[in-house]
Parts: C-alpha cells; structure tokens; sequence
C-alpha cells in the first residue's frame, strides 16, 4: 500500500465529520466507542497507529439512520448492513463507505468496498450484570459461529484458531448459511431495549463479555474534541475505558502498535465502483 496512515487518517477524519453532522441534523444519538474513544481521551484524535473509526448507536437510532441512508444518496458516502441484499457483506453490523475509494479485506471471500466507518447497534442485555453475562452467552456461540464461517485462514494466527476456521468451514455449510447467522445474531441482539435495560452494551463488538456494561457508562452523548473537530462519545469515558482496556492510558509496547487490519489492497484515488 501507498498510503501513509495520515492520507488515511484524512479520509476517515473526513467521513466522521460528516457522520457527525447527520446525526446531528436528524436528531440522532451516537458516541465513539472503542479504539476511537481510547483515542479522543489518550491522544486527542486517532491513535496513532490505528486505521479505523468505531461509532454506536442505541438500536431505535441505528435503525433510523440505516433505512434514511441506504435509501438516500448521499455522495459520496454509501451504506451497508447485514439484512440488505448484498450476499458478499460478511458483516454483523453497519458501514459507512467512501465510494472514492477501495479496500480489499483479507476474509474467507474478499469483500471489496472503500474505505470505512463502522457502525455498530447498542442494545440492552440485562438488568444485573449476572443476568446480562447470562443472556449474552447464545449471541456469542453465534458470534463465534459466525467468526469460523467467515474469517480467512492466516499464518500468523493460532493454529487452534486456524484449526476452529477451518471446521467452521466445513461444519457451517451443512447446517447453516452465513445469512441465517447473520440473521440470528440480530435477532438476538435486538431482544431488548437500549434505553430500558441497566445493562447494555455493543454486542456484536470486538471485547465479547467486556463490552457489557452499565447504561448509565453511556449516558448521555458527551462532546470531545478529535484532531479538531467536535464529535460525540460516553459520558463516563473512565468507566467505560477501564472495562474495556482496564489501564487504558499506558502505551502498549512498540510491538504491539500496529494496525489489527488486514488488507490486501488500499487505494485511496480509485473507486471501488469502478
């Protein structure tokens, strides 16, 4: 790739200004969450090594803003979620993608889009911590479910993770499609509300149990500033980021501050329309 991380960093600075603005204007809630919160509290803006954005929205919003802006134009950004008519979209959440743009990501079918913001649902869990960790355990053997049937074998992983890709490969076929997951795990997710339940939490995230938390972590949408520009996150960023990341304002080692991301190819002048 070509790209240096602050030609990424523009791009996607770019579109978290516009996602901003648009919820904004039609009254939408949202907040920054993991990494880009980590970021607007530790370094004022990305971390440095990071390549993504990382929004949520209470289920009622994130549904809002999906039917007005997959049936929109909005140039030249376009959005994606999984109960849309794309069979190549692998994912159990929302993307805003810059058309301008393409990105080839390294999955068990690449998927070829732009450049992107991720947009996840926040949903309610439970009303205890124990009840919600309870609740939370068949999404995740269909989160898992979906990992195994999705992901692409690397070298560089476990080999017991390869291991569990490569039976998830040959098991899933036969008894599920990867829609049907897909399918289910929203199902699941949106059980209960955001706004009702003490316990909520980004459950289709990266941090499993760790993303379940209080409600009240949440709140109400806070203004942070990142790299300049206003934007909207938790407003109990320490609670939120200790559960997370537990001691969240130590560097991790030299060796650790890479992109998590794996792209085969990155062209921020070209289309992936074209």
């Amino acid at each position: 790739m070509d790209n240096t991380i602050n030609d990424v960093h523009s791009v996607l600075l770019e579109m978290l200004q516009w996602f901003h603005h648009q919820c904004e204007k039609n009254g939408l809630r949202y907040y920054i969450v993991g990494g880009t919160m980590l970021g607007a509290v530790r370094h004022q803006g990305f971390i440095p090594w990071d390549d993504d954005i990382d929004v949520a929205m209470p289920r009622k919003d994130y549904l809002t803003f999906i039917q007005k802006y997959t049936k929109e134009s909005h140039f030249p950004y376009t959005v994606e979620y999984p109960q849309n008519d794309n069979l190549d979209y692998p994912y159990v959440f929302a993307k805003v993608y810059d058309v301008r743009t393409s990105l080839i990501e390294h999955t068990r079918h690449l998927v070829k889009r732009g450049l992107y913001i991720d947009v996840f649902p926040l949903d309610g869990i439970g009303d205890s911590y124990e009840s919600a960790c309870d609740n939370y355990q068949l999404i995740l053997k269909y989160l898992r479910l979906h990992d195994m049937s999705v992901c692409a074998f690397r070298g560089n992983r476990k080999w017991y993770k390869n291991a569990s890709i490569i039976l998830g490969r040959m098991l899933s076929p036969l008894f599920v499609s990867e829609r049907f997951i897909n399918n289910k795990i929203n199902r699941l997710c949106e059980q209960r509300n955001f706004d009702s339940s003490e316990y909520v939490g980004n459950l289709v995230g990266n941090w499993g149990i760790k993303e379940i938390m209080p409600r009240s972590f949440f709140g109400n949408p806070k203004e942070y500033t990142f790299e300049g520009i206003t934007v909207l996150g938790v407003e109990r960023p320490h609670e939120y980021l200790k559960s997370l990341y537990r001691d969240y304002m130590m560097l991790p080692p030299l060796e650790k501050r890479v992109s998590h991301h794996d792209y085969v190819e990155l062209n921020l002048k070209k289309s992936f329309l074209k």
